[in-house]
């Protein structure tokens, strides 16, 4: 049986340069998502949202397997926002919104996805009232790769916020989308880092 790894079928969004932001086409993809806010290192609901993504998804995969459908668990990916923009780049956290969210094949659907949300219950209690299974719909993004910690993402917020999206007559057309290539508990992690951008 062959296991579809989306970081090798869809490689471009999980690769791009780390000195520079690269245009990426995005497909409309389908995701497991949960909603919340806060700050990301203290609000329990951002523990609880991983802890759910992860044992839905893996719930998912296994189901898919039965089905003669393998696939490799993709990365846990987040998107990023605050009512008042300067709070996102100045790193004001406790005023920060999100969707965390893991991507999820076609063979998904919603009788499938409820059975895994009704399997991760009987270790996780309720699940949280946002959990959903939804498409996300992107087009022209801009993108780059991130190294190092949390914190250093600010400089590379402003640049695009107040120079890059200026001087190509760009404004968002979405959230600040992260794609965590390593472990997102470590402070040092790779990390793929989109916004959306409509002209």
């Amino acid at each position: 049986m062959s296991k579809l790894d989306f970081k090798k079928t869809l490689a471009k969004l999980y690769s791009a340069p780390t000195d520079r932001f690269v245009t990426v086409d995005v497909p409309i993809l389908t995701f497991v998502k949960v909603d919340g806010a806060g700050d990301p290192n203290t609000a329990p609901a951002y523990k609880q949202a991983i802890e759910w993504l992860y044992a839905v998804s893996y719930a998912l995969k296994f189901a898919a397997k039965g089905l003669g459908k393998d696939y490799v668990v993709p990365p846990l990916e987040g998107l990023w926002w605050a009512d008042d923009p300067a709070d996102f780049t100045a790193r004001r956290k406790d005023r920060w919104r999100w969707t965390l969210m893991i991507m999820a094949p076609d063979v998904i659907d919603a009788p499938l996805f409820d059975a895994a949300v009704a399997k991760a219950g009987k270790k996780l209690g309720d699940a949280p009232p946002s959990l959903r299974l939804e498409p996300l719909s992107e087009g022209r993004s801009l993108q780059i790769m991130h190294l190092g910690s949390y914190d250093d993402e600010g400089p590379i917020l402003a640049r695009l916020h107040d120079e890059i999206m200026p001087a190509e007559g760009l404004t968002f057309a979405g959230p600040h989308h992260e794609i965590y290539l390593g472990d997102p508990a470590r402070p040092h992690r790779p990390g793929s880092k989109r916004s959306c951008a409509n002209r």
